[in-house]
């Protein structure tokens, strides 16, 4: 049972980011490097929070505090990649055996983003998922027999967001549009702190706000990439 529990929870969590990564990304060896690249500049940015947290001793037993500055370092690295894939855009598309690489900007925050949700979902899941496996379960003697799932299921929306706003970001940066990254902050703050109500198990406070933000930035990123509800009722009837 718990090794069912383990794999279902696993799927869940990285089920759709896998498809999305064999299908647009697995092919193309400079999007891959991208991808890493971005992971890279994600656990920079949870070192330096780390770093912050270890040092302002005072505050050390209040976990929002920490939460806070990883927001801040996280927002200020997707900004850092920005700069890095938009200096290097013309070598890239030099170097590309596919020329499609990079012709689309938004491919570029898109590639960033799923690189950034990817490891911030392993990061937030990983010790979770190590418990699924056993010997015991969640909810037979303490704790919620959600824990799991619910925490999977938050695990799934983060790396979407991460995506949906890296292209957000990326977009209003080259667009001028400053209420947009405004947003992305600010939702990204948001959805952050609702994570702090799980250790009560109120979980449904958390999960329905933040698969609410999730439509909402995915409406956003879709009308952003230049998508209409023409182009949508054309991919849903396959035309």
């Amino acid at each position: 049972m718990t090794l069912a529990e383990f794999f279902g929870c696993a799927c869940l969590a990285f089920g759709a980011p896998l498809a999305m990564f064999t299908f647009t990304i697995a092919h193309d060896p400079i999007r891959i490097i991208i991808l890493i690249a971005a992971a890279f500049f994600w656990l920079l940015a949870l070192l330096l929070s780390s770093l912050v947290w270890f040092i302002v001793v005072p505050l050390r037993g209040f976990l929002a505090f920490g939460l806070v500055f990883s927001v801040i370092y996280q927002e200020a690295f997707r900004y850092v990649i920005y700069k890095i894939l938009r200096k290097t855009e013309k070598g890239l598309q030099e170097v590309a055996d596919n020329v499609r690489v990079t012709e689309n900007k938004h491919i570029l925050a898109y590639v960033s983003g799923l690189g950034f949700g990817i490891i911030s979902g392993a990061f937030a899941i990983i010790n979770i998922l190590a418990d699924a496996v056993g010997p015991a379960t969640m909810g037979l003697l303490s704790g919620s027999e959600i824990f799991f799932l619910t925490s999977s299921a938050q695990t799934l929306c983060t790396i979407l967001l991460h995506t949906f706003w890296s292209v957000i970001f990326f977009n209003a940066l080259d667009t001028s549009r400053y209420t947009h990254i405004a947003y992305v902050v600010l939702s990204h703050l948001f959805v952050s702190c609702l994570t702090l109500l799980n250790r009560r198990e109120l979980y449904w406070a958390t999960l329905l706000p933040n698969y609410t933000i999730l439509l909402v930035t995915a409406i956003m990123a879709f009308r952003v990439v230049g998508g209409s509800m023409l182009s949508f009722r054309r991919f849903i009837t396959c035309k």
